[in-house]
Order: structure tokens, then C-alpha cells, then sequence
């Protein structure tokens, strides 16, 4: 049975001003996978977070999101489009002068005319979701980072979405508390069977959750590694590739694209 692309991602040129991040990379992502971006210091992952999720436009290209162009929409078209992914920041991103319940409801008040007890019934469905029942009048200073991370996972996942987006969803935690997450996202994957986008560079839960990866590249400025985790750290022919998965520094950084 042939995949399903729900993101394509073609020719994709992106930088800052004169600054050529990522030049001319393609690549899929296909439904409900698990699919991970990773990559050296100063990569582009960020860059393309961004641009997967709309918040800053490419030199050229295309991200063409559940058959939307995201990179060349109408504004119209682009609010329809954020009604079908939802993103977990770094730090969590939640108000904090809001409760959690309070910043879980933000996305269902505003794409949607749920009456007040609607929202607050969807509410708590989000955060036992995500183990969080009982915490809805908690501020955000009163939890831990952990449950920070999994109150603004809640929050992606208000509206259902079809496409989940992670920026480094480890960081900052410790490693309890990151298995934890990492085994969240596998059950939520395989029980909602959303398609699942992480940005990370944290070896162990790459190993955890990623059914595939693409490795970009600082130098070349591309994709120099595609597929699964395990796979490429036994048999990538890229040195850097290699060091990279088995956590071993590499002594000459010259070398040449790898070849998919």
C-alpha cells in the first residue's frame, strides 16, 4: 500500500537576508508517521520549524501542507491551515497569567463557537490525555517543566489536528521526566495515529520515537541523511552521519553530501 504524503516539502530555499540556511531540499513526510528532524549545531532545523509551521516565508519553494501551499497562500487559506497542525514550543509556551485549563481552551475559542461548557468538557478530555486531570486551575508557575510540556501538548491537540509539530520537546528536562514524554508521544501516535514532526537533536529519544529522520547539514546546507535511526548509525557511509548516532566526535569535518 503506497504512503500518504501529508506534508511535501519541495526545492526549499530559506535563509536571512544574504544568509543561505537550507538550499533546495526536498523530502515527505507521510501520515501518521513519526518523523524527526535532526542535525549539528547551526543545521537550520529552527529555520525549518518555522517554515513548516508558517512563521517566516522561503526564498523559493514549496511547503504544501495536507495539500495546502503554506509558503504561497491567501490569508484566507493560511488560517484554514493552522486549524490542522498544532505546535509544542521549547518552553512550553504557555501565559502565565492564565490557568492550564484557561490555555488549553485559547485555540477552541478562537476557531471554534463551543459554548462554555463544550470547551470546558474538551478541556479535560485534553489533559487526561495527556495525565494531567485535576491540574486545570494550576497556573503555570505552580508545575513542574514536565508538565508544562505535556499542558502545552494538551493545548496543540485542542483542536484535533492532523499534524503535531515539536521544537525540541526534551530540553530542559531530565531523563525521567523526557521517557516520559518520549512514551507519551509514541501512545499518542499510535492511539490518535496523528502525524508526529520533531525537531530534536537528543540521541536517545530519536532512538525512542522516530520511525524515520532527515539530517540536515551546515555545510551543504541540505539533507545529508534520510531514513531510519537505526539503520544509519550501523550503515551510513558518512563519517559525520556515523559520529553522529553513535556519539562520537569526528576529527575532520570536511566531507563531501551524502548520497540517499
Amino acid at each position: 500500500m503506497e504512503k500518504k504524503s501529508i506534508i511535501k516539502v519541495r526545492d526549499l530555499v530559506a535563509g536571512y537576508d544574504d544568509d543561505i540556511i537550507l538550499n533546495s531540499i526536498s523530502f515527505d513526510v507521510y501520515e501518521g508517521e513519526i518523523f524527526v528532524v535532526l542535525g549539528g549545531s547551526g543545521c537550520g532545523k529552527s529555520t525549518l520549524l518555522k517554515l513548516l509551521i508558517g512563521l517566516m516565508p522561503p526564498i523559493s519553494g514549496q511547503v504544501v501542507i495536507d495539500g495546502d501551499d503554506i509558503s504561497s497562500c491567501d490569508e484566507n487559506t493560511f488560517k484554514r491551515i493552522l486549524q490542522k497542525f498544532g505546535v509544542l514550543y521549547q518552553s512550553g509556551a504557555l501565559l502565565g497569567s492564565m490557568t492550564v485549563a484557561e490555555n488549553v481552551a485559547l485555540p477552541v475559542q478562537e476557531y471554534t463557537d463551543l459554548p462554555k461548557k463544550s470547551v470546558d468538557t474538551l478541556v479535560r478530555m485534553k489533559l487526561g490525555l495527556v495525565h494531567l486531570n485535576g491540574y486545570e486551575n494550576y497556573l503555570p508557575s505552580e508545575i513542574s517543566g514536565g508538565m508544562k510540556k505535556r499542558a502545552g501538548l494538551a493545548r496543540a491537540m485542542a483542536l484535533n489536528p492532523k499534524i503535531l509539530f515539536f521544537d525540541e520537546p526534551s530540553a530542559g528536562l531530565d531523563p525521567i521526566t523526557s521517557a516520559g514524554l518520549d512514551n507519551l508521544i509514541i501512545h499518542l501516535n499510535r492511539s490518535l495515529g496523528t502525524t508526529m514532526v520533531i525537531v530534536t537533536h537528543e540521541l536517545q529519544s530519536i532512538f525512542a520515537v522516530a520511525h524515520r529522520v532527515i539530517m540536515l547539514d551546515r555545510h551543504t546546507k541540505g539533507i545529508i541523511a534520510e531514513g531510519d535511526p537505526y539503520y544509519l548509525k550501523e550503515h551510513s557511509s558518512n563519517e559525520f552521519v556515523k559520529s553522529f548516532f553513535n556519539r562520537q566526535p569526528e576529527e575532520n569535518r570536511e566531507q563531501t553530501a551524502f548520497s540517499l
